[in-house]
């Protein structure tokens, strides 16, 4: 998939979330490149588009350690329930090098895994990551 679709399913997975959710889930959504050691942004959808990647590295926390592993696929994705204020809450592999992030500003993941509709809000977002398995986003820089 382009940059183009894969934003476009960002954004229908995210409002979709939000609808089952009954509030927002995640308030940032970025899709980065970590290709030839170099952090890019290519597309980003929040609160702090500056602040973004000036803190990006302080901001993975502790989903850093699971974001250097080659262990993941595409379509792949990992939550960490200690991401607190910027800190990422997740990621899900969208191609070589690819990931999409995915933050809640205000709350951490423990907090929003608490909410009763949060078994309800997974379902568009494992959706899209089958997606996301089946047509990785392909971007060259």
């Amino acid at each position: 998939m382009t940059l183009q679709e894969a934003t476009k399913l960002i954004k229908e997975c995210a409002d979709q979330m939000n609808a089952r959710y009954k509030k927002t889930v995640f308030d940032e959504w970025a899709i980065i490149s970590l290709a030839q050691k170099k952090s890019r942004i290519l597309n980003y959808i929040g609160p702090r588009n500056d602040d973004f990647l000036k803190n990006f590295a302080n901001d993975l926390g502790a989903l850093r350690a699971e974001l250097v592993k080659d262990r993941h696929g595409v379509g792949d994705f990992e939550f960490t329930r200690h991401g607190v204020g910027t800190l990422f809450e997740a990621f899900v592999v969208l191609g070589d090098g690819i990931y999409l992030i995915c933050n809640n500003t205000s709350q951490t993941m423990e907090d929003i895994a608490k909410h009763p509709q949060w078994l309800e809000a997974q379902k568009p977002f494992v959706e899209f990551s089958d997606k996301v398995r089946s047509s990785p986003l392909v971007y060259n820089l």
